[in-house]
């Protein structure tokens, strides 16, 4: 097993999309890149921690590829924007890729430069190295599934899902 760990707005939404990746064992919505230990959802909130809500995903790279994990990043959120995604606003909402070494920055960035050739505005994706993943807690985890009919998870999540489940229908658990 492999781990990414990225970070595009709400963790609810990333999470949600990648729990739905053939290849991947867990998506673990957390917290990371900030200077408080274990930090709750309200200190992470108030913008004062300097954490991203990231999703750690845990991936089968006989299955999948860090490429095709960072594909599907691209696609389901909007790496222009900085510290917010739609009306989700803050640092904590910020684009973010953390590596685990050399190997997946190189892939990362070569992956940003691709990204980069089919928007119009430049990417503000933070790239840096992983620092500690605190989970987040556990009324956090599977929240889209859990709530499906919240409206958070049907306005927000939902669309994101179907985008990533037109694109890449092929990456799709079955069964």
């Amino acid at each position: 097993m492999e781990k990414a760990l990225l970070g595009g707005g709400c963790f609810w939404c990333i999470e949600a999309v990648y729990n739905r990746v053939s290849g991947v064992q867990s998506a673990l919505s957390g917290y990371a890149g900030g200077a408080r230990k274990n930090p709750s959802y309200e200190q992470v909130c108030s913008g004062a921690t300097g954490h991203a809500e990231v999703v750690e995903v845990t991936y089968e790279p006989e299955i999948i590829s860090y490429k095709a994990i960072l594909d599907i990043f691209w696609e389901i959120h909007d790496p222009t924007t900085l510290n917010a995604q739609g009306s989700d606003r803050g640092t904590q909402y910020r684009s973010v890729i953390y590596y685990y070494d050399e190997v997946q920055k190189a892939k990362a960035e070569e992956s940003m430069a691709k990204a980069q050739k089919s928007l119009s505005a430049p990417i503000v994706t933070e790239l840096s190295p992983a620092p500690e993943f605190y989970a987040a807690e556990e009324y956090h985890q599977n929240y889209y599934s859990e709530h499906p009919t919240q409206g958070y998870c049907h306005i927000v999540i939902a669309p994101k899902i179907e985008k990533f489940m037109k694109i890449f229908g092929d990456k799709v658990k079955r069964g």
